[in-house]
């Protein structure tokens, strides 16, 4: 207990870090790992690992800056402790973008620890080092699974249960929100106006030609591929396009051709869809800003900013939970927030539907310590 107590590090800025931990950080190059391609991974086997995503515009996470330091030092006081069975690598999130796909990264910093069957034991994202400290030690603490056993190992499967089941839960009920954002949605490859596949671009001519409205999701979207993945799981459809009507799947474009075909009704009618009225700007702001209680709305994502304003606020934001919606992918979004929140800028930020506001606010909260008290508990 007393050599795992050791791991602990305290360090919510740089400037907590004492002058005598200067020189152990400076030993730490040979304990860190940088990737530069998956494949560096693979080559990785029977030792656990931790992977830290990191970004050059993130500065904590960026060399030198606090949660690269936290890192390092972690990884030097661990190899020391545990020899080779835990590595530690650097993963820049934007460069290596397989993995941060394969593994949903999608803030930074965000850090993985595995075990060494590559199965993920823990993730933590945001820059609070001692909860990351805490993960390593457990995994550090964690035996080697070298073969199968009925005994302990299948306890530690037990016991990842109640995380995977925690996010497969999350997912699900965004995926939720977004089938239930309008009365007619379509998840398909591309956009109604640059369809990006054969199927996709009938489906939305159909549409069109019975003056169905709809609204889309882009499937192909690198930063939503959890989406695209998870449907197809939610929904039991393994394929893409998907139709919605009223929250309820319909199917590809086979089923919207038979109904078509069905002339003894409208295929309004079949879908349960009233052409007259499309679902208001309104309630698809309500639907949108009822997805998570910390709700913020950038241009760009989280893992990929689209300007220095939307870029600043996820830094400021750090390890808060929130979700975010990229205004650049729909206008009606963009224009109607707008005269709803009174706030003709981005990025704006909600906690509960309510307006915080935009960058310069949040930064004053933060600096005064008022928003760390305001999204407590989240």
């Amino acid at each position: 207990h007393s050599s795992s107590s050791n791991l602990f590090v305290n360090c919510t800025s740089q400037s907590n870090i004492k002058p005598y931990e200067i020189p152990l950080l400076i030993m730490t190059a040979n304990a860190v790992q940088d990737v530069t391609n998956p494949s560096d991974l693979t080559r990785v086997n029977n030792k656990k690992s931790v992977l830290f995503f990191w970004a050059p515009w993130h500065q904590p996470s960026s060399p030198g800056g606090q949660m690269d330091l936290v890192f390092r030092t972690l990884a030097e006081t661990a190899s020391k402790q545990s020899g080779t069975d835990t590595l530690f690598f650097r993963v820049e999130a934007e460069v290596v973008n397989q993995l941060s796909r394969k593994y949903d990264v999608s803030i930074v910093p965000t850090f993985l620890l595995l075990d060494e069957r590559k199965a993920i034991v823990d993730r933590v994202e945001g820059t609070e080092a001692s909860k990351l400290t805490l993960s390593v030690r457990k995994l550090l603490s964690m035996p080697l699974k070298t073969a199968p056993s009925e005994g302990k190992d299948e306890g530690k499967v037990e016991e990842q249960q109640p995380k995977q089941k925690s996010e497969e839960e999350t997912l699900n009920a965004k995926l939720h929100a977004l089938i239930n954002s309008a009365p007619m949605m379509m998840f398909m490859k591309g956009s109604p106006t640059e369809p990006k596949c054969g199927f996709s671009r009938q489906c939305v001519e159909i549409l069109k030609t019975n003056s169905i409205p709809f609204h889309s999701f882009d499937i192909l979207d690198p930063a939503q591929q959890h989406v695209r993945k998870g449907l197809k799981t939610y929904s039991d459809w393994p394929t893409y396009p998907q139709i919605y009507a009223n929250g309820e799947l319909v199917g590809g474009l086979d089923i919207l051709k038979e109904m078509v075909e069905d002339e003894s009704t409208s295929l309004a009618e079949q879908l349960g869809i009233n052409k007259e009225q499309d679902i208001s700007i309104e309630e698809r702001l309500n639907a949108l800003l009822s997805r998570s209680k910390l709700m913020l709305f950038m241009k760009g994502l989280p893992s990929a900013p689209k300007c220095g304003f939307s870029r600043q606020i996820v830094e400021l934001l750090g390890e808060a939970k929130f979700d975010a919606f990229d205004i650049l992918t729909d206008d009606e979004v963009r224009q109607g927030l707008k005269k709803l929140s009174d706030w003709p800028t981005y990025p704006q930020l909600y906690l509960d539907g309510e307006l915080i506001g935009g960058l310069d606010i949040v930064q004053e909260m933060v600096e005064s310590g008022e928003f760390s008290e305001m999204i407590e508990g989240l």
